[in-house]
């Protein structure tokens, strides 16, 4: 049986990998070994910063909903405590578009979280 030599397979792989870096500045976008390596970190933070994000947005929202609050004369975590014995189960990212969009539909649902404190 014949010795098969897998440069057409070597030759892919290569392309692919100096296709998803091009753009990187210098060596990386250019030289294979370099941009094998560069491409592992960039997935890694690519992974890492996925999980980032929902922690970035989460914060973002209940940033705007303490501002909201505040206007209402409550206190964040009096409101989500209050939200929680009414039995309104509204996420924090659509509590804060209610505060930003309706104002009003948002000061019904502040004042039946005090109502249940």
């Amino acid at each position: 049986m014949p010795r098969v030599r897998k440069g057409a397979a070597t030759r892919k792989a290569r392309k692919r990998v100096l296709k998803s870096v091009s753009g990187f500045r210098g060596g990386p976008g250019k030289t294979y070994r370099l941009a094998k390596e560069a491409l592992v970190r960039a997935q890694v933070n690519a992974r890492i910063d996925r999980r980032l994000k929902k922690r970035d947005f989460r914060g973002l929202w209940i940033t705007r909903l303490s501002a909201a609050c505040k206007l209402c004369g409550i206190r964040y975590s009096e409101f989500i405590n209050g939200l929680k014995k009414a039995n309104i189960t509204i996420n924090r990212k659509m509590l804060s578009e209610v505060a930003i969009a309706d104002p009003a539909g948002f000061d019904k649902i502040v004042e039946s979280a005090k109502a249940a404190l």
